[in-house]
């Protein structure tokens, strides 16, 4: 079984220093806990994905 990679498509977005950082400090976080390299982009994408399915939006 093959799996199907999504395309992504690169945008700017500017955030809050602190934001970076919590993002930063999530990456690491997620990376201990999976044994696999995790990106703030990775983590910004689940964040947006969780908060697209709460308001019904399944993507």
């Amino acid at each position: 079984m093959s799996e199907e990679q999504e395309k992504l498509k690169k945008a700017t977005v500017y955030l809050e220093e602190e934001i970076l950082e919590a993002l930063e400090e999530v990456a690491e976080e997620y990376s201990k806990d999976t044994g696999q390299k995790w990106s703030r982009g990775a983590v910004i994408r689940v964040a947006l994905s969780e908060f697209f399915s709460r308001r019904g939006k399944i993507l």
